[in-house]
């Protein structure tokens, strides 16, 4: 692998010197004759009066370079007759402050400003260098002014350009900075891995040196500014100042360790860590100084501390040390491309391709050579573990037992002995081959009080309880009508297979099993018993997921994934059993778009909420309506759980009930303003009653709106809140204390404790519609009912009756004492214009005659 990447970063270096010189060749920038005026960097002129002044003076050279220095340089320029769109480049990234003056005829024509202390967002061009574009007639005769101050080395490269050559031009060369800062990426996340994989420091000291390099040539080339923070310059300034010590600290740390001067030789080693601390405290003032003299300080430490780094190598290489040989090639590539481009940076050589590129090409060279050292090593290591290897070889006949033995264990969970998962895929994959058509179900058993066992009892008794458990549901699923045997060892036959601690499966004929409905009940309650271990009962807490084969998945892992799916879905948590339905999985891509459409539907106020009636029984007055949320307009309908449960596991349900709530108000408004007096009950997930600021919002809402509080209810149901009892009774009482009132829906259908239900702050019950539908046959039904009004009114709640659909029932329920009923036989849940024409249509507008 290493010597790949070396190839790849001769490759690329070749590739960067042939495409570059050709781009180079092939396009035609054009650099003016320029003239300069330097002044103090505190002079204030216009550029107008600049212009005028008889102190300009001929640049002696193409290129403006004025090394370190923080006077204001003017250069001046002419353009006669331009013949295309001329865009002005200067490919110096790191110059404090730019101003470009188009004069046409002596009147100022247009200016632009930028400079990397100006947000980049501010440019004319977004691109890491700085582009001008200008505004020229062909016919015209231009006067170009340029005002330059920075606090590091002032030179400014310009060319001409026509605009479309540029970018042509600017692609080839930004490819090459993408290849370039790739490789070395690779380099790094490469040697990155070896040191996670072998924790030998070695390695992540060229990660850090080499991370530090990269970061320096980036911030050179505008790029770190441009991708990492293009909103804070002074990042910028301060990131050029300090990574050129830290890369120069973190290769001198590389070094000491990759030559162990340590032990070759102390006294080279303590120069080394001399140079470590300098150029480390450098980088500490760097971030509080002044960037004028750190980057001065900077660049004249780098340069003799990378000289004495390429020294090392040939001492180093005299004693004999084999990977200093590759040391000295590549501490002396870089050190000369670096000492090229300093030298470059305090003006002391003109800028060309080389003087630009010359930390880039040393970089990669260094790169490539180092890579090869490293694989050297990785090489020598290899070959001393081939080595060993030859001799495992030679002791192979003795070992063959052995080896059969783990390919045996590779097929099989190692506590309990049964089938594992790459065993259960195979089976289940030859089953479905064999037989496309038959409906097979994949049965999967999840153990949720694994963790509180292993913690209470510690992990040797845990596995001891599991060796039992695995025998139990070995035995449970040998007698379940259908079950597919998975394998026959030792004379026993598993039906069971073993995933991980907690996770165990089989497979079952779907029809066959489906016949044997009883038998298949049995067969679940004895897999929830407890498991017997030193006299206790251990509850392991069994919940199931099933996903059907072809319904569900045509393969293996589709199946095995979709049952997980329904183990943890909410029905499977309430339950203890759930089959995969697609509605419910969270994971699909359906799945996926609708939350997608769903968060598009609450931000553009598609959604609609209808109304239900509540009838009071005494009065048959229509009291109340029940909010209930539709998504009208879409395609495709979706019920209002299934939007509920999109929301919950998306975390949108926060957004949708802030909507619902406001909703509400409003529909409440408009009835207030037709002389209905009638409340309006909003169901309320678990979610929210955990959310910290739902309360809060919730005062706020009626604080704005206090002719609707006592008005707007909140229902939820009972079994959301055994999901968490504590922090639902305390979301709720802080509700209470806001006025708001309380109604517990689906009574009846859960497995609350009434000691619990007496601890909220409700004031009313809503009997759940499965109690209700079958009233006027079902005397069982009749006697819950009747006990369960009773009880309520003792306990001081309002009784509402959910899903009465005949008058047959509203009258047993008006004999049994119920207070309100709510169902299809008033109506169905109309949208608000409807609603009213319904209630319009009523006798005396809010009266429903008793039979």
């Amino acid at each position: 692998m290493k010597l790949l990447i070396s190839a790849q970063c001769l490759a690329f270096l070749l590739l960067m010197l042939v495409t570059s010189s050709s781009a180079f060749a092939t396009q035609s920038p054009y650099i003016p004759d320029m003239d300069y005026v330097r002044l103090t960097p505190d002079a204030e002129v216009k550029a107008s009066d600049i212009l005028e002044t008889g102190r300009w003076q001929r640049l002696p050279e193409q290129t403006a370079n004025f090394g370190y220095t923080q006077d204001q340089i003017w250069l001046r320029f002419s353009i006669s007759r331009p013949t295309s769109d001329q865009l002005i480049e200067i490919s110096y990234p790191a110059l404090d402050e730019i101003d470009v003056y188009v004069f046409e005829d002596g009147q100022l024509i247009q200016q632009e400003s930028t400079g990397d202390q100006k947000l980049f967002a501010e440019r004319a061009v977004q691109h890491p260098l700085f582009l001008f574009p200008l505004q020229l007639q062909r016919d015209g005769e231009y006067d170009i002014l340029i005002r330059a101050q920075t606090q590091g080395a002032m030179q400014i490269p310009l060319k001409l350009w026509d605009r479309q050559q540029y970018f042509e031009h600017a692609s080839i060369e930004t490819q090459l900075h993408a290849g370039y800062y790739g490789i070395l990426l690779t380099v790094i996340c490469f040697n990155l891995f070896v040191f996670l994989a072998l924790r030998e420091s070695v390695y992540l000291l060229y990660v850090l040196s080499t991370l530090g390099y990269l970061i320096l040539i980036a911030s050179l080339n505008g790029s770190t500014y441009q991708l990492l923070w293009p909103r804070s310059p002074d990042i910028q300034s301060v990131a050029m100042a300090v990574v050129v010590p830290l890369a120069v600290a973190f290769s001198s740390m590389f070094s000491a360790v990759f030559l162990k001067l340590k032990q070759s030789s102390p006294f080279l080693n303590r120069i080394l860590v001399l140079i470590i601390g300098l150029n480390l405290g450098l980088a500490g003032f760097s971030l509080f100084g002044d960037y004028g003299t750190a980057i001065r300080l900077g660049v004249a430490f780098a340069i003799p501390s990378c000289l004495f780094l390429t020294i090392l190598g040939p001492i180093q290489w005299y004693k004999g040390n084999p990977q200093a040989s590759y040391y000295t090639m590549a501490w002396g590539a870089l050190t000369l491309g670096s000492a090229v481009t300093g030298a470059n940076k305090m003006g002391f050589i003109p800028n060309s391709f080389i003087t630009a590129y010359g930390m880039q090409i040393g970089s990669v060279l260094e790169a490539l050579l180092l890579n090869l050292a490293l694989a050297s090593r990785l090489y020598h290591e290899r070959q001393d573990k081939l080595s060993a290897r030859e001799a495992e070889i030679n002791a192979l006949e003795a070992r063959r037992s052995a080896e059969l033995k783990l390919m045996e264990q590779a097929l099989h969970y190692p506590l309990t002995g049964l089938p594992n998962r790459s065993s259960f895929e195979m089976l289940l994959n030859d089953l479905i081959h064999q037989n496309p058509a038959k409906r097979y179900a994949v049965v999967l058993l999840h153990l949720n009080n694994l963790d509180p066992v292993t913690k209470t009892l510690g992990h040797r008794n845990t596995d001891a309880i599991l060796v039992r458990a695995s025998k139990h549901y070995n035995a449970v699923a040998r007698d379940v009508p259908g079950a597919q045997l998975l394998e026959t060892n030792s004379g026993t036959n598993f039906y069971m297979a073993h995933f991980d601690p907690q996770t165990f499966a089989c497979i079952v004929d779907a029809n066959q099993s489906g016949a044997a409905q009883r038998k298949l009940v049995q067969s679940l309650d004895e897999i929830r018993w407890p498991i017997e271990f030193l006299g206790m009962e251990v509850p392991l807490q069994p919940r199931i997921g099933i996903a059907v084969h072809p319904e569900n998945g045509n393969d293996a892992n589709t199946l095995i994934r979709r049952a997980a799916i329904a183990e943890g879905s909410g029905r499977a948590i309430e339950r203890g059993l759930a089959f995969y339905k697609p509605s419910r999985d969270s994971y699909s891509a359906d799945r996926l778009t609708l939350v997608s459409e769903l968060r598009h539907a609450i931000d553009n106020n598609e959604l609609a909420l209808y109304l239900q009636p509540k009838l009071a029984l005494a009065t048959r007055e229509i009291i109340g309506f029940e909010a209930l949320l539709r998504w009208r307009g879409r395609e495709q309908s979706v019920f209002a759980d299934e939007i509920i449960a999109v929301a919950e596991q998306s975390g949108l349900i926060k957004p949708l009930t802030r909507w619902v709530i406001s909703e509400a108000l409003k529909l409440r408004e408009q009835l207030v303003e037709l002389g209905s007096s009638a409340s309006i009950a909003v169901n309320i997930s678990p979610n929210n009653l955990r959310e910290p600021d739902f309360a809060l919002f919730v005062r706020q809402q009626m604080k704005q709106h206090p002719s609707h509080l006592g008005s707007i209810i909140f229902e939820v149901t009972e079994t959301s809140m055994m999901q968490d009892p504590a922090n639902s009774l305390k979301a709720l009482n802080s509700l209470n204390q806001a006025g708001i009132p309380l109604s517990i829906d689906d009574f009846g259908s859960g497995y609350s404790s009434l000691s619990y239900i007496k601890q909220l702050p409700a004031k009313e019950i809503k009997i759940d519609r499965s109690l209700i539908t079958d009233l006027s046959d079902r005397k069982e039904d009749r006697v819950i009912v009747q006990t369960t009004i009773n009880m309520c009114h003792s306990l001081g709640y309002t009784v509402v009756a959910e899903g009465v659909e005949d008058e047959a029932t509203l009258n047993l329920l008006a004999e049994m004492g119920c207070d309100q009923i709510q169902g299809y036989f008033l109506t169905r849940p109309l949208p608000y214009e409807e609603i009213i024409e319904w209630l319009a249509d009523q006798p005396c507008r809010s009266r429903i005659s008793a039979s």
